[in-house]
Formats: structure tokens, C-alpha cells, sequence
């Protein structure tokens, strides 16, 4: 898989990602507490989302690791024995989110400052230093995941007819570096080192995609509602994650992309169909011009 770790030459390391066990998270939320306390991150999320125990709500500037709740009416397992204990089947579905750390990342693509840079270990980083704000890297990105900061207005910035409780924009953009200084350092992210359970792999990408093929056959073989791998293909719409899940139902039910297209993909195509209307024009002006002069 291409990620221009070439241009590091010696120095240049394995890919390294994330493999998210959904299938044996338990919503403790240690990875949110333990990337915002590793990268001094902006305290969020203290408000009543009504959704279930899920107050982190999506990814942004100050939240690199969100874990989502879904309670669901469906049984955990296929098998009949198991169905048949309960006639209304109530499972939870909880799923530990962040940057895909994208092969073909769109965010990349756009930066025109060169604040995001790919590293030596595959991964996606902002430098917060370089970046101007400009923002295009927001939409650019097909799940979300980066953002602009907001911060708590102060007294003094407030306008006298409003109430202190608005926000003003840091103007830089933020999101999950898979703790890049701890990975230089030799240590795993702060998010898998916490993780109870590990739900959260952490390790060379290669390694891990091995690694979720064979627990995927295993959850099958054991008749396992809906479980499926996501972000696994290389050959998708952004090249394959560098952080992928174990899902166990549609992408769709955790509030991700079901088909992610990273946008600068169509872009050769948009230059060519310019290009040749910019030529048809060119024609008819000059059949016009000179067919005029007749």
C-alpha cells in the first residue's frame, strides 16, 4: 500500500494502526480519559446527549477517541438456543471511534501549508504550529474526524448582551496523531495502553489485519450476529484504514460511512472534463469569430 513512507528512506518504519475489537468493548470510556490526559486535551463532553450513556456524541477537535452506544433488539448470536432464552433479545453495541489514519488520506491532500504530514510510521499528523486555520481540510475528510478547536469564551471577550457561556474558535484544527512523540519513544498510544480488555490492538497494520481475519472466522463460526470487518479493504475508496474495526452490524448503525470515497479522488477526472470544455469553448468562439468574417 502506498503512504509515501518512502520518502523517509532508512529511517522510514513498519505502518503502524489500530484493530478495534468491537465485539469485546465494555463502554468504560478509558480511552477518551487516557488520549485526553496523554495529549492535554480540552475537557468536552459534560452534556446530557440522550443517547444512551454516550456523551461524547461524534469525533472533533476535543474528542480523538469517542465511544458510541447502541442498544439494539437483536440477539447476540444466530444460533436458536440462544435467540430462544429471551423474546425481545436486547444487546449493546459499543464501539471505541478515531481517525482512520486514511492510505489515501483527503485531509492530506488539501493542506496547503504542509501542516499535515505523513510520518515515518504511516500515520496521519497535524502540526498545530503550522497550521493556518483555512479549514479545507474539514470536509475533506469523509467520516468527520477533524475539526476545528473551540474554546470557552472568557468574561472579557464576551459581548455585554450575551451570556459568558458562548465559544470562540481556537481556528486550528485538531484530531488524533496515534500519539506520534509516544510512538517516536518506542511506547504504544495512551488509548490501547488503557484499554482493559483490549479491544483496542495496537501494532504493524499487517500484523493486525492477519490477526482480525482469524478472530472475524472465529465470531462466524460461532454464529455471531452481523460480524464484519470495516476498513479492512485496501482497496476501497480511501486506500484502507490505518485504524479498522470489528463491527457487528452496519457501518451505518455507529454513525460511519458505509462506502468512504476520500473526495480528492475525483479530481483528475473534474480537471480532464474543465479541460475539455475549456477546449469546446476555445472552438466555438474561434468557428464564430472566423466563421463571422465570411
Amino acid at each position: 500500500m502506498s503512504t509515501a513512507v518512502e520518502s523517509y528512506g532508512a529511517d522510514a518504519k513498519p505502518r503502524m494502526g489500530f484493530f478495534t475489537d468491537t465485539t469485546i468493548c465494555i463502554g468504560c470510556k478509558a480511552c477518551e480519559v487516557a488520549c485526553k490526559e496523554w495529549n492535554l486535551i480540552p475537557e468536552d463532553g459534560r452534556l446530557w446527549t440522550g443517547e444512551s450513556y454516550d456523551n461524547t456524541s461524534a469525533l472533533g477537535a476535543n474528542s480523538w477517541r469517542h465511544v458510541a452506544f447502541v442498544e439494539q433488539r437483536k440477539p447476540l448470536k444466530l444460533d436458536g438456543e440462544v435467540a430462544a432464552l429471551d423474546a425481545e433479545p436486547l444487546r449493546w453495541l459499543m464501539e471505541s471511534d478515531v481517525c482512520k489514519h486514511c492510505t489515501h488520506a483527503g485531509c492530506l491532500d488539501v493542506c496547503p501549508t504542509g501542516a499535515l504530514f505523513r510520518t515515518e510510521f504511516g500515520t496521519v499528523v497535524v502540526q498545530e504550529d503550522v497550521c493556518n486555520g483555512c479549514g479545507y481540510c474539514v470536509p475533506a475528510c469523509p467520516f468527520g474526524v477533524i475539526d476545528k478547536r473551540d474554546l470557552p469564551r472568557s468574561p472579557d471577550d464576551a459581548p455585554l448582551a450575551l451570556p459568558i457561556f458562548g465559544k470562540k474558535e481556537d481556528g486550528r484544527v485538531w484530531k488524533c496523531t496515534l500519539c506520534y512523540d509516544r510512538l517516536k519513544g518506542g511506547h504504544e498510544p495512551a488509548c490501547a495502553k488503557s484499554c482493559p480488555t483490549d479491544s483496542i490492538q495496537f501494532g504493524e497494520l499487517d500484523e493486525l489485519r492477519e490477526r482480525a481475519d482469524k478472530r472475524l472466522e472465529k465470531l462466524r463460526a460461532e454464529h455471531w450476529n452481523g460480524a464484519r470487518l470495516y476498513g479492512n479493504d485496501p482497496d476501497d475508496g480511501v486506500g484502507g484504514f490505518g485504524a479498522f474495526f470489528l463491527l457487528l452490524d452496519e457501518p451505518e448503525v455507529y454513525g460511519l460511512p458505509p462506502d468512504p470515497v476520500v473526495p480528492t479522488a475525483h479530481l483528475p477526472k473534474l480537471w480532464l472534463n474543465t479541460a475539455v470544455a475549456a477546449a469546446a469553448l476555445l472552438t466555438g468562439i474561434a468557428v464564430s469569430f472566423f466563421g463571422g468574417r465570411e
